[in-house]
């Protein structure tokens, strides 16, 4: 009999278990592949090694205008891979090893049950083939992660038409890419295959790119990417695949606002049909719950889609069964998971006054080129939420960023923060400092990292006078956030 038992491998699984283990509980692990789970061995981590490579390449291919003569004579699959593999070996090495120091450790596919006396357990099949077994605890956590989601009539054959798990590990970039989807997945393929020589296609239903950040930073990463020469198609709907001697010819209806294209009769709105040739199709819509045949269905914790019910806390209607990471519908980002699994573990540990999650101040990422990264509310989620008159928003160009020059970006940073009193007085009065700030959108280099900033700035409800006061180093990109701040408190210095 356990403390715990983890049903799952991947960020939220072990971080439940490890935060446990700091806590003195005993805990079990359940994994059916490797530890670490799909963000080490089939997304994040492997997409962000490639993601490298393709960063080195946009360098070489503006050599020229840093005063270099360098010339890229194409991918080297072995060395590609080796690299690739050898980042993810490095970190399951790590990861293996604590979990075999923290927990007891099962290789096996899982499944939860309910005990003759009430209690639950978790049912393990060996992947070996041996007898299964049963691991008892106190508390069981759901922690099995997702899968990609497919589309209805939509055949994936791993070699033309794939999803993230089969297009990670190409060793020869795509003549022409199609890519289905241009959320945080689509994007960052899109940024993978273009240096390489591919020409990339990005199809989405709805209006605009990462549809979930806020609308200038859409805004700017289409910019940006149609200056790369990837070909950006929003409000275009797929209608079929058809593959034929390793091509796909792909069929797609583009719809138009009225007005929005010559020759629309009447100012009626407008649709039109197109075909695209491709030799690789990506769908990513996004990615589903791994909820199924985990035994969580029959214990009635499941939503209609998929996903585990659970309150703030992560904790279902089934008492002693707790839910983490991507099975819930909360963001479905590592860090997310890893926080969600701490609150878990805290909780079962007795500590009082753990919080929840705030998914709101929880960082967003996405590692495409320029990268682009947000905390809090987007402009319109703000002004939805506190109306129009009580939002100010106040943006940063890198075009006036000597860091962001030498890099070669015109990104930005966008503050959007609560307004301050009006200010009064005779003329040159210092502005009124402004209210919290509410939301930080980057569109820029390394604007991944740039945001631990921007999350203590939202997390804190700091105002923008108090960030402006903080000295940043010049010459830097996080310097962008200092002037961004000290232009939102009314005092803009190389801003224009």
């Amino acid at each position: 009999m356990h403390d715990i038992v983890v049903l799952g491998g991947g960020p939220g699984g072990y971080a439940v278990a490890f935060r446990a283990a700091a806590r003195g509980l005993t805990v079990a692990m359940v994994e059916q592949a490797e530890v670490g789970g799909t963000c080490l061995h089939r997304g994040c981590i492997p997409s962000k090694s490639i993601l490298h490579v393709a960063e080195v390449l946009e360098e070489v291919h503006r050599a020229d205008t840093l005063g270099l003569k360098l010339t890229f004579d194409g991918l080297d699959g072995d060395a590609l891979s080796a690299f690739r593999t050898g980042v993810i070996d490095q970190l399951h090495k790590g990861l293996e090893f604590l979990a075999n120091k923290r927990t007891t450790l099962h290789h096996g596919r899982g499944r939860i049950v309910r005990e003759e006396d009430g209690g639950l357990a978790v049912e393990v099949t060996p992947v070996d083939g041996g007898e299964p077994a049963r691991v008892r605890a106190r508390h069981v956590v759901l922690a099995t992660g997702s899968v990609p989601r497919g589309l209805p009539g939509i055949e994936i054959d791993g070699e033309v038409v794939q999803t993230s798990d089969e297009a990670l590990w190409f060793t020869a970039a795509p003549e022409h890419a199609v890519i289905i989807g241009a959320g945080a997945i689509g994007m960052e393929f899109a940024s993978m295959w273009r240096p390489m020589g591919s020409r990339v296609t990005v199809v989405e239903a709805l209006d605009r790119v990462l549809p979930l950040e806020d609308v200038d930073s859409s805004k700017a990463i289409t910019k940006a990417y149609r200056r790369r020469g990837i070909d950006v198609m929003t409000s275009t709907r797929l209608r079929s695949i058809d593959v034929v001697d390793g091509r796909a010819t792909i069929e797609v209806e583009v719809t138009g606002a009225a007005g929005g294209k010559t020759g629309a009769a009447g100012g009626q709105a407008w649709s039109a049909t197109e075909q695209l040739q491709a030799d690789r199709v990506l769908i990513a819509t996004g990615r589903a719950p791994n909820t199924a045949d985990t035994g969580a269905q029959e214990l009635g914790v499941l939503d209609e889609r998929g996903f585990a019910v659970t309150d703030a806390y992560g904790a279902t209607e089934v008492a002693g069964l707790w839910a983490v990471g991507d099975v819930r519908p909360t963001l479905a980002l590592a860090h997310a998971a890893f926080a969600e699994g701490f609150v878990v573990a805290d909780r079962i540990a007795g500590i009082d006054g753990v919080a929840p999650v705030d998914h709101v101040h929880t960082p967003r990422v996405t590692y495409c080129h320029p990268e682009v990264a947000s905390v809090g509310l987007t402009e319109a989620e703000a002004r939805e939420h506190h109306g129009d008159d009580a939002v100010e928003v106040t943006t940063y160009s890198m075009k006036a960023n000597a860091k962001g020059i030498i890099a070669g970006s015109d990104g930005h940073v966008k503050v959007v923060h609560a307004a301050g009193e009006v200010p009064t007085g005779a003329p040159g009065t210092v502005p009124a400092p402004g209210g919290p700030v509410l939301g930080v959108h980057l569109v820029g280099p390394h604007a991944t990292d740039l945001i631990g900033e921007a999350t203590l700035a939202t997390a804190w409800e700091a105002v923008p006078a108090e960030l402006a006061a903080i000295t940043h180093a010049h010459p830097s990109l996080y310097e962008a956030m200092g002037e961004a701040f000290q232009a939102a408190a009314g005092l803009p210095f190389h801003g224009h």
